[in-house]
């Protein structure tokens, strides 16, 4: 079994129908079972100790807050709602909750190797989930309020009705091939043997493998001809889809462009191998709970991912 994507596989029911009610959503609200992840500034609330995972609270330590924070349903876990609060008006929240010493609010892109897995993928829908509503409290088409509805689903206008809902922005990442050797490219400020699989957003009116061949001709110069897709990744910073490729090359010249890219290079599968082994290797790929990771890695050894 190939290893999970982080990031995804939530444990949690959305109930998307069940949420359409709103006393539904009053009698989870309500609920002492029911849990609240605080959310501070896009980091969530995680337990300090040796085994990292999300520090659940109830709904009496959110009281006093004004004013009183949103709170978006994630889903339901074993019959219990789960959601997140955003918690960004308190200046010092450790403090203001008392939580000096149990737990602590968290980068999720540094805490996310420490996480199981489903904690991963609540976290990332409860961070791209409270960014939507923090930047979406206006109507894109007349300017007025909008409101949240069916807990924090969507929003709709109180002025046009119009309705909103949460974007997800869908990018091409993919390895480029050529007989023995891949394609990997490093951005500036990464560390000087970094490299990754070539990415960027997909653009109106662009299928997938359009966009990976717009993408790789653009940054490095390559022709690409056939795109396969291989598997995808939510990608919370703040709220993108990573589609993830292999695709073959039909040139090798390199020309990168330096708006895009630092450099370019050809790597052999054996460097690579020893990359992700982690040997000692010069080369650093990225961690392995990025997706580009696990692209590299199907291609190095199609049998282990």
């Amino acid at each position: 079994m190939s290893d999970p994507i982080t990031f995804s596989g939530s444990p949690l029911d959305r109930v998307s129908i069940e949420r359409r009610d709103a006393s539904f959503i009053e009698k989870l609200r309500a609920d002492e079972a029911t849990r609240f992840l605080p959310v501070h500034r896009l980091e969530p609330l995680v337990k300090l100790g040796a085994e990292r995972s999300l520090a659940w609270a109830t709904n009496a330590l959110l009281d006093g807050i004004d004013p009183d924070p949103p709170a978006v349903l994630l889903g339901l876990g074993d019959g219990v709602a789960h959601f997140a609060v955003d918690v960004s008006t308190v200046e010092d929240p450790v403090s203001h909750f008392g939580l000096e010493g149990v737990a602590a609010f968290e980068d999720l892109r540094a805490i996310a190797a420490q996480l199981a897995p489903g904690d991963t993928a609540i976290a990332a829908q409860a961070r791209a989930l409270v960014d939507w509503h923090a930047r979406h409290g206006f109507c894109a088409v007349c300017g007025a309020t909008t409101v949240p509805e069916m807990a924090g689903a969507h929003r709709r206008c109180i002025a046009c009705a119009a309705e909103h809902f949460p974007r997800t922005d869908p990018v091409a990442i993919a390895v480029v091939v050529r007989g023995d050797r891949c394609l990997l490219g490093r951005n500036p400020g990464w560390p000087a043997t970094m490299f990754s699989a070539l990415a960027g957003f997909i653009e109106a009116g662009e299928t997938i493998e359009e966009a990976v061949r717009r993408e790789v001709l653009e940054e490095s110069g390559i022709r690409v001809g056939d795109v396969r897709y291989l598997k995808s990744q939510p990608w919370p910073f703040p709220s993108s889809l990573m589609i993830g490729c292999i695709a073959e090359a039909l040139s090798e010249e390199i020309t990168i462009d330096p708006a895009e890219l630092e450099d370019a290079r050809w790597f052999t599968r054996d460097a690579l191998r020893a990359a992700l082994a982690g040997d000692g290797s010069a080369l650093i790929v990225p961690p392995r709970f990025a997706v580009a990771h696990h692209l590299i890695r199907a291609w190095v050894d199609p049998e282990a991912d």
